[in-house]
């Protein structure tokens, strides 16, 4: 599966933030650009394998 990230600058806190709009909620943050887009890649992993327990427990 592909996913759409989302990287920007967090111009408060400083580093960088990214988002996956194709999960909502579903977002991280880094010091460099690189360093949030592989740490978003680890928060898509996290919300897909909840959202696959989700529907195991509750089929309807």
């Amino acid at each position: 599966m592909r996913f759409k990230i989302i990287p920007e600058e967090d111009g408060e806190v400083g580093g960088f933030i990214a988002s996956c709009p194709g999960l909502p909620g579903c977002f991280s943050q880094g010091d460099t650009v690189e360093e949030a887009i592989e740490n978003i890649k680890e928060a898509i992993q996290a919300c897909l394998e909840s959202l696959a327990e989700d529907e195991l427990h509750n089929p309807f």
